[in-house]
């Protein structure tokens, strides 16, 4: 099975194959983790995301990474605008559907690792802890039924997240 790692600092460092955007289903990288990939990988990023967009929440597109080290930029849509323009919070199913379809997309893909965010967790709001319940055990049933994946990490950007996702790795692994 493959291995689940959890990690603090910067997503955009991190080498893998591909890093995780916490999206929205429009696709505009504006702030938090989208922002930072953008700065980070170049404008092209949001270009090509934004002509595969809009997506439904919960779904997932690949990009090129641009300038990154990653092979591609996987957009997971825990949440979204509607057209109205009114936000579409994230939920449990969101955040779930989210990662799950960002590592079925990896596997899709040929890839070996992939690396993620919390999400939902930023301009979403959603609870950090929940989030990192709902992301690992997504991932830890996915490896479990069989996977290329070889390495899953999850990258965080503050102590509170990192300490949400090692504890619920440690619940997850049964330790």
């Amino acid at each position: 099975m493959g291995e689940i790692l959890i990690l603090k600092g910067d997503i955009t460092a991190v080498e893998a194959d591909a890093i995780v955007n916490a999206a929205n289903n429009r696709l505009w990288m504006g702030g938090g983790v989208a922002g930072a990939i953008k700065r980070a990988g170049g404008e092209e990023i949001e270009r090509e995301a934004i002509s595969k967009g809009p997506i439904k929440v919960g779904e997932a597109v690949a990009t090129g990474a641009g300038r990154l080290k990653a092979r591609y930029i996987i957009h997971a849509a825990a949440m979204g605008y509607d057209d109205q323009g009114r936000m579409i919070p994230p939920t449990r199913e969101s955040i779930r559907n989210a990662t799950l379809n960002s590592l079925l997309l990896a596997e899709k893909l040929g890839l070996k690792s992939i690396a993620f965010p919390a999400l939902g967790t930023g301009v979403g709001g959603f609870p950090v802890k929940e989030a990192a319940t709902i992301m690992v055990h997504a991932t830890h049933e996915h490896l479990a039924k069989g996977s290329n994946l070889e390495k899953v990490i999850f990258v965080l950007f503050g102590d509170e997240a990192y300490q949400a996702f090692e504890e619920a790795l440690k619940e997850a692994s049964g330790g």
